[in-house]
C-alpha cells in the first residue's frame, strides 16, 4: 500500500488550491470589500460561505462518493444525472470560466501595458491558450507541474501583495454602500456565487484524485483521505487570500473612486503603493491564477467528456480549447453578463446536491429524496436565473412573493419544503422490489 509523504500531500493540496484560485477569485473580493465598508467582516464571513465552506464541502462530497461528479448525482438516475454533470461542465468550462481567465488576464495584464485590441486580443488568446494546452494533455503531471514550480511563484506575489494590503492601507475604511447596509453577510454570500467555486469543485473533483492516483495511491480510503487534505489547504490558502483582498478594497476607496470593479481597484492600489513594479507583479499574479484554473478545467472537462462520449482526451481538450479561444475573443463584458444569470440558476442545484450527497445517511432510499427536491430546486432556480437576467416577465408573479426572491434564493424554502415532505414520504413508504 503506497502511501503519500507529507511533501507531496502538501504539493497536491497546493495543487487543488491553485486550481480554485482564478481570476474571479482575486479581482471580486475587492470590490466587494469596497462596497461593504465598515461592515468588511460580515460581509467577508457571507463570501467566506460561499466561496470556501461549499467548495471544500463539494470536494468532501466527491471524496466520500470515490470522485466523480457521476457518483454524486447517481441518485438521480443515469440520463438527470448526466444531463446536470453536462451543464456543469460547459458552463464551468468552455462557455464560460475558461475563457474568462483568459480575458480577464488580459485586461487586468495585458492592457495596462499596451492598450486594448482586437488583435492583441487575439494574440495574448493564442498564446495563452498553447500554453494552457501544454499544460493539460498530460494530467497526470498537474501536481509537477503546477504544485511543485507554478504554485510556489503564485503564492510568494500574493503573499507579497496581501502584506502589503494589510500593513500598507491605502486610506480609512469608508461607509457601506447601500446593498451591503442592511444584510452584508447575505450580501457577500450571494457575491461568493461570482467565483464559481463550488461548480469548480464538482469539476475538480476528478482531477484531485487522477492527481493523487497519478503518485501510485490505490486504496480509495487513502485516495478519499489525501482529497480532503488537499480540500483543506487549499480552503486556508483561499480564505486567507480572500480576507487580505477584502480588507484591501475597503481601504482603497481614496485611490480607487469610481472603479467599477475589483481588477480596477487592484490596478489602482497597486499602481498607488508599489508603482509600475508593482503592476508588474499584479500581471504575474493574475496570468499564473488564471491559467493554473484553466489547466484544470480543461484537464477535467477532457476527463469527462472523453469517458461519456468515446473520444480521444487529447481530441476533447484540443478541441475545447479552441472553442474557449474562440468564446474569449468575444470580449469580457458579453461573458460576464451571460454567465451571471446562469450561475444564479446553477448554484442551487450544486448547493443541494452536495448538502443531499453529505447527508445521504439519513435517507432510507436516496432517490426519493434527491429527485423531487432536485426538482423542485431546478425550477426555482431557473426562475431565479431569469429573474437576474431581467426576464421576470416570463415567469409568473407569485414567485417574486417568495421569501428572498429580491436577493437571488428564491428557490430556497421551496427546497427546504419539497426536502421536509420527501423525508416523511421517504420514512412512511416501505421499499419496493426496485429499492426506489
Amino acid at each position: 500500500m503506497h502511501r503519500l509523504n507529507a511533501l507531496d500531500q502538501l504539493a497536491i493540496g497546493f495543487m487543488t488550491f491553485a486550481l480554485f484560485l482564478g481570476a474571479g477569485n482575486i479581482i471580486f473580493p475587492p470590490s466587494a470589500g469596497m462596497a461593504a465598508g465598515d461592515n468588511l467582516w460580515l460581509a467577508a464571513l457571507g463570501f467566506l460561505l460561499t466561496a470556501v465552506g461549499l467548495p471544500l464541502l463539494t470536494v468532501v462530497a466527491l471524496a466520500r462518493v470515490g470522485g466523480g461528479l457521476d457518483r454524486l448525482t447517481a441518485p438521480l438516475g443515469k440520463l438527470s444525472g448526466l444531463a446536470i454533470a453536462v451543464v456543469v461542465y460547459l458552463a464551468i468550462g468552455p462557455l464560460f470560466a475558461t475563457p474568462r481567465t483568459a480575458v480577464v488576464s488580459f485586461e487586468l495584464a495585458v492592457v495596462p501595458f499596451v492598450g486594448e485590441s482586437r488583435w492583441v486580443l487575439l494574440l495574448y488568446t493564442l498564446m495563452y491558450f498553447s500554453v494552457v494546452l501544454f499544460l493539460s494533455l498530460d494530467p497526470g503531471q498537474l501536481v509537477d507541474r503546477i504544485g511543485k514550480f507554478i504554485t510556489p511563484v503564485l503564492l510568494v506575489a500574493l503573499v507579497l501583495l496581501g502584506g502589503a494590503a494589510i500593513f500598507a492601507p491605502a486610506g480609512d475604511i469608508v461607509a457601506p454602500s447601500p446593498a451591503y447596509s442592511d444584510a452584508p453577510a447575505l450580501q457577500g454570500f450571494l457575491e461568493g456565487y461570482l467565483t464559481m467555486d463550488t461548480l469548480g469543485a464538482l469539476v475538480f473533483g476528478i482531477v484531485i484524485a487522477t492527481a493523487i492516483r497519478s503518485r501510485g495511491v490505490s486504496e480509495p480510503a487513502l485516495v478519499t483521505r489525501y482529497t480532503m487534505v488537499a480540500g483543506l489547504v487549499a480552503a486556508l490558502g483561499l480564505s486567507l487570500v480572500y480576507l487580505a483582498l477584502f480588507y484591501l478594497g475597503a481601504t482603497s476607496s481614496a485611490v480607487a473612486a469610481g472603479a467599477t470593479n475589483g481588477g480596477q481597484i487592484l490596478a489602482a492600489y497597486v499602481q498607488h503603493t508599489f508603482g509600475t513594479p508593482g503592476s508588474l507583479l499584479l500581471a504575474l499574479v493574475i496570468t499564473l491564477a488564471c491559467l493554473t484554473t484553466a489547466v484544470g478545467l480543461l484537464s477535467a472537462c477532457g476527463e469527462f467528456f472523453s469517458k461519456h462520449w468515446k473520444v480521444s482526451y487529447r481530441t476533447v481538450v484540443v478541441t475545447l480549447g479552441v472553442f474557449s479561444l474562440a468564446v474569449a475573443n468575444q470580449g469580457l463584458t458579453q461573458l460576464v453578463s451571460v454567465s451571471i444569470p446562469v450561475l444564479v440558476a446553477l448554484y442551487p442545484l450544486a448547493i443541494v446536491l452536495v448538502a443531499l450527497s453529505l447527508l445521504d445517511r439519513c435517507w432510507k432510499h436516496p432517490r426519493r429524496v434527491f429527485r423531487p427536491v432536485m426538482a423542485i430546486t431546478l425550477i426555482f432556480g431557473i426562475v431565479d436565473g431569469l429573474a437576474a437576467a431581467g426576464l421576470e416577465r416570463f415567469t409568473p408573479g407569485l414567485f417574486s412573493q417568495l421569501p428572498l426572491a429580491g436577493q437571488s434564493l428564491g428557490w430556497l424554502v421551496p427546497a427546504l419544503l419539497a426536502l421536509l415532505l420527501a423525508v416523511v414520504i421517504d420514512r412512511l413508504r416501505p421499499a419496493d422490489r426496485t429499492g426506489v
